[in-house]
């Protein structure tokens, strides 16, 4: 339980068997009244081996859907299981579960709600063009929610039932469908979205995979998903 409230967090993964213990140990460490469930993606690693031997529960899916595919599974498991709230955390260790209590603060006046970077807490930077991409996912985006968001591309999100619910049946498996295209599907649906501000931290494992070239084509990417989801109804 976190404030009253049983929570689940759910953590996508593929090939993460670096981090994923590390992960794991930590959130049940800051919150040891939760559950968690590693949705293992295909990995090719002992990714599900090493989660389940550090305490997490795990579903662990045949081939790689990307992350949309993993957390329809963590959903689908949250609302069978009824769950109040539902949060995604990172594999990479990115995600800081000490913010984890605010978000679930918040979801007592809103249905969803972003752990945001670029929210007056923390140092992270992005430049160049992926910072092109956010500013412009944000400034779209915030028009669409009617509220103030800047970091419509962070994957640390916390669900209510309502919104749990919806994204059991429904949730896009598409290149940024998992944070920009929810973001507007939840928003016409007349549900409240939020933010929090989090400091981001490094990857505990891995190495980040960004370049000038991916980083324009990220550019790219993002305003053909933001044009498909504006579209679709």
């Amino acid at each position: 339980m976190v404030n009253g409230k049983r929570v689940l967090i759910i953590i996508p993964a593929f090939n993460e068997s670096g981090s994923i213990a590390d992960v794991v140990g930590e959130v049940r460490g800051e919150l040891p009244g939760v559950d968690v469930i590693v949705v293992d993606d295909g990995s090719a690693d002992r990714t599900a081996a090493v989660a389940a031997a550090a305490g997490a529960r795990v579903a662990k899916l045949p081939y790689n859907l990307g992350v949309g595919g993993a957390m329809r599974v963590g959903y689908r498991y949250a609302r069978d299981h009824d769950y109040d709230v539902a949060i995604q955390i990172d594999a990479d260790g990115q995600h800081d579960p000490r913010y984890v209590p605010k978000l679930v603060d918040l979801l007592d006046e809103t249905d969803l709600v972003i752990g945001a970077r670029f929210a007056g807490e923390g140092d992270y930077n992005v430049r160049g063009p992926r910072r092109w991409a956010m500013v412009m996912l944000s400034g779209v985006l915030s028009r669409v929610a009617h509220t103030k968001l800047t970091d419509t591309t962070s994957g640390f999100r916390a669900a209510n039932r309502r919104v749990i619910d919806m994204f059991a049946t429904w949730y896009p498996v598409e290149y940024l469908g998992d944070t920009v295209e929810t973001l507007v599907h939840t928003a016409r649906r007349g549900y409240t979205i939020r933010q929090v501000p989090v400091a981001m931290r490094k990857r505990m494992a891995g190495t980040p995979s960004h370049s000038p070239a991916k980083a324009m084509i990220y550019l790219g990417r993002a305003f053909a998903v933001l044009t498909l989801a504006l579209i679709r109804r």
